[in-house]
């Protein structure tokens, strides 16, 4: 009952996620776009009002005219919209879905024995501090280095330095499919942190300066900005790391945490090119495209650089001679039998009988040839002939006779 319901679980709060992520995601795109693309107001009333940018769009049969206010507007309206429950609910979903999904049974999802045979508590408060002291460091280096005329530059540079060893720390002390979600979510917290600690409160600021009569200090708008940028860069590679759970072959490599950091490159630099394409357009910078090509290069990099060794092809004799049921049975047995057997019925899958096998068989193909997923954290020690063997049965028919 209890893997059924962490089931629901975790399936339920996974829609949540997708949709918040997807409200919040859109609407930092759709802001990031807004402030590349504003143009100089030419009325001379909304430049009277102290307008510093306009856009006119189309969509859904209306035309609208969104108009920005650098500082302040004139006043404020009684009506003002707030941007942060996207932010909030994405970061809160996603981290009810990360209790349930891996520190809820952290000695099968976070603990890999062959990198660190620690405890499950051990593992989840390791896991935990991931988020607090990337945030802390992050902040550390905003607030240290982010003024002056490189401060912007520094910034950068230092955060990918840190990016880059908490890959290489997450992949070499926990399970590859943990390691790369784990950097995802640190990176995620630390965008809904920007939002909770600096974006909101100084905005919150700005109003109540307004409201007072009091002149603004543009410093808000300056840090708001600078951590919505650094929000907007953090996305794609926040989303390839969640995305990867879906692809073993990813976080399953070797070289794992290169594999990461490659492609989290590659996602920081295709973001650069869509945010400096509308400025381009305007006449204020070079085409960007050299972003997005380097991007792209560094994708087609990596895929060459992961191909798979090409495999011997077996005969259909060969195949039937060497991969019958009971040699898969033997496997079974010593790799799967532990959460597939009498005992205990995983995911309320056994294998322990040949009709239970028949009935199972294609799940037992995708999870343990396709995916890689099983066993979990291939902790029962599968050697890669064994893999290969039960792809010969499957190929061969899947007989358990």
């Amino acid at each position: 009952m209890e893997s059924y319901l962490l089931d629901w679980a975790n399936l339920l709060l996974r829609w949540v996620h997708v949709i918040t992520a997807i409200a919040w995601v859109g609407s930092s795109f759709y802001f990031v776009f807004l402030d590349s693309s504003l143009t100089p107001p030419v009325d001379e009333d909304l430049k009277k009002q102290g307008v510093s940018g306009e856009l006119w769009a189309v969509h859904g049969g209306g035309f609208y005219h969104p108009v920005k206010f650098a500082v302040k507007p004139p006043q404020l309206p009684a009506h003002l919209h707030w941007f942060y429950w996207e932010s909030y609910s994405t970061w809160l979903s996603g981290f009810a879905l990360f209790t349930v999904s891996y520190l809820w049974h952290a000695g099968t999802y976070l603990v890999d024995k062959s990198l660190m045979n620690w405890s499950p508590g051990a593992a989840a408060g390791v896991a935990l501090s991931f988020f607090v002291v990337f945030w802390m460091l992050y902040d550390g280096i905003c607030q240290l280095f982010g003024k002056g005329k490189n401060g912007d530059a520094i910034v950068g540079a230092l955060v990918a330095v840190l990016v880059c060893i908490a890959s290489w720390l997450a992949c070499h002390w926990f399970a590859g499919r943990a390691a790369f979600l784990l950097v995802g979510a640190m990176m995620a917290t630390a965008m809904s942190a920007n939002v909770f600690f600096w974006i909101i409160p100084g905005q919150r600021k700005v109003v109540a300066a307004i409201k007072a009569g009091e002149p603004v200090d543009p410093v808000h708008g300056q840090r708001g900005k600078q951590r919505s940028v650094h929000n907007t860069y953090f996305t794609l590679p926040v989303l390839f790391a969640m995305l990867s759970n879906h692809y073993s072959f990813t976080w399953s490599h070797p070289q794992n945490w290169l594999v990461l950091i490659l492609m989290m490159l590659a996602g920081a630099a295709i973001r650069q090119f869509f945010v400096l394409r509308h400025g381009y357009k305007l006449g204020r910078n070079r085409h960007p495209v050299a972003y997005a090509l380097a991007g792209v290069a560094v994708i087609i990099g990596v895929v060459v650089w992961m191909k798979p060794a090409p495999t011997a092809v077996a005969t259909p004799a060969a195949i039937s001679s060497s991969a019958g049921y009971d040699k898969v049975q033997t496997i079974l047995a010593q790799r799967c039998y532990q959460c597939h057997g009498e005992q205990v019925q995983m995911k309320n899958v056994r294998l322990d009988s040949p009709a239970a096998v028949k009935l199972h068989a294609t799940q037992v193909y995708q999870q343990a040839v396709v995916t890689r997923l099983m066993p979990m954290n291939n902790a029962t020690g599968i050697t890669e002939a064994e893999r290969q063997l039960i792809k010969q049965w499957f190929d061969a028919g899947a007989n358990t006779q």
